[in-house]
């Protein structure tokens, strides 16, 4: 069997791994916090038919020798976690990181994790929490009679009550951050958990430690370039088609010497 059937075939599995990763950045282009991925890709494995150095003559040897490649296989899917763009909201709860870190939810199950989503709400009990509902950590509960919330860079919470003159700090944002941010576990909802790539969670105050700063009524969106992914789609499609054609290309070769015999 002509082994470019199975080499084009491992090159058009790897371009569809392609166009799914390249449309879930697209789809997630308007999604707060929301880090774009990539799709890595090696070549497999090399059939050796002479090695190079081999011994041609008396006096010389074969300069590079004859290997033939076996395809392409998808070796990673890869976070970018680069600074996407800041949107202003007015909701005095949002927040946007500028730099390193993560914010800490608190999920059901009582496990902790990660995120860049800075869009922040209450509950009926005053505690600050996600759109899900979950609670952000340390916990931070407002008070009812509070008018006014501020939100400072350092990641102190202080909040202005009914009658009061002089703000009242309630809390204290803490920022997370972690060796290999890209070996975190994505969850979906825009959460992350760590894992052994990622290494421990290193907690600290906003703009201590190498963690970025947290900036009020502001929300981080997605870092997704909608430029770039087209043009990845582009790529992946043409790429997926060329694979394609060389499909084609071995079977007709097949066809041909089936036909020598009649």
């Amino acid at each position: 069997m002509i082994r470019s059937l199975y080499t084009a075939a491992t090159g058009m599995i790897a371009q569809q791994t392609q166009i799914d990763t390249t449309s879930n950045n697209i789809a997630n282009v308007n999604t707060i916090g929301y880090k774009k991925q990539r799709a890595e890709f090696a070549d497999l494995m090399y059939q050796t038919m002479e090695y190079a150095g081999t011994s041609t003559s008396g006096t010389s040897v074969s300069p590079t020798g004859i290997e033939v490649g076996l395809g392409v296989r998808p070796t990673a899917i890869a976070k970018m976690f680069t600074q996407g763009n800041f949107k202003e909201t007015g909701n005095p709860l949002d927040m946007a990181i500028t730099g390193n870190g993560f914010f800490q939810i608190q999920l059901p199950d009582g496990t902790t994790a990660y995120t860049r989503n800075g869009s922040f709400k209450l509950d009926n009990g005053g505690n600050v929490v996600n759109s899900d509902g979950y609670k952000l950590l340390p916990e931070i509960v407002i008070p009812e009679d509070a008018t006014q919330i501020s939100i400072g860079v350092d990641g102190i919470v202080s909040v202005l009550q009914a009658g009061a003159t002089a703000m009242t700090q309630v809390g204290q944002i803490e920022l997370t951050n972690f060796v290999n941010p890209a070996g975190l576990h994505s969850l979906g909802d825009n959460n992350f958990i760590n894992t052994a790539s990622s290494g421990d969670p290193i907690n600290s105050t906003p703009g201590l430690n190498g963690l970025g700063q947290t900036r009020q009524q502001f929300v981080e969106m997605s870092n997704v370039q909608l430029v770039e992914e087209m043009t990845d789609l582009i790529t992946g499609q043409r790429a997926y088609e060329a694979n394609s054609k060389a499909i084609v290309t071995s079977d007709e070769m097949l066809q041909t010497v089936n036909g020598l015999k009649r």
